[in-house]
Parts: structure tokens; C-alpha cells; sequence
């Protein structure tokens, strides 16, 4: 699966045109990474945890886009783009869409 952010492929045609398809992944603050957080904030520095939290919720969401684009027969997902929102306290949704094509 070709996964890009650009609106079309150079130098490929698109053959088959599926709609939007999306993923996404509700995760909550785990509370010994909100206590590293708070010492780090504190101190200064990189909130590890978070980073390695938030690189999971974006692979999870890009699974789920993908799988949805396969099962209508894509081959691409153009024009990919991320959204990041909070949905309740210590919680953010990782939202990825995308627009599903078959390529040449």
C-alpha cells in the first residue's frame, strides 16, 4: 500500500477512485508516564512516554486507514492527512484520513 500525503503520484495514473477512508485510536495517559511527565516538566527535557504513546496511536490509526483501503481494493491512499483531538481528561483521539485510489 502506497501511503503519501501528496494529492496525486508522479508519473502514475489513477485507474479507480474508492472515496475517503479513515483510522483512528482513542488512548488514555497511563499514569506512571503522567508522573515521568510531571518531573520532566518540572526539569525540562523529551516526555519519552507520550513520544512512544503518541508513535503507537498514529501506527494504530494508519493500520486501521489501511485496512479499510484494502478491503474496497485500493492499491494508494493520497492526500493523507493527521488530526489530534481531546476527548476527555487524560485522553486524545489520533484521527488519519485519506483518500483510497487504485493506481496503474
Amino acid at each position: 500500500m502506497i501511503i503519501t500525503n501528496l494529492e496525486y503520484l508522479p508519473n502514475k495514473e489513477i485507474a479507480e477512485h474508492y472515496g475517503i477512508v479513515s483510522g483512528s485510536t482513542v488512548r488514555a495517559k497511563h499514569f506512571g508516564r503522567d508522573l515521568a511527565a510531571g518531573i520532566k516538566n518540572v526539569f525540562g527535557g523529551e516526555l519519552k512516554g507520550y513520544t512512544e504513546l503518541l508513535n503507537e496511536s498514529r501506527d494504530e490509526a494508519i493500520n486501521r486507514m489501511t485496512k479499510q483501503a484494502t478491503s474496497l481494493g485500493a492499491n494508494a491512499i493520497l492526500n493523507v492527512r493527521f488530526s489530534t483531538s481531546s476527548v476527555a481528561a487524560g485522553a486524545a483521539e489520533i484521527y488519519v484520513y485519506g483518500t483510497a485510489v487504485r493506481i496503474k
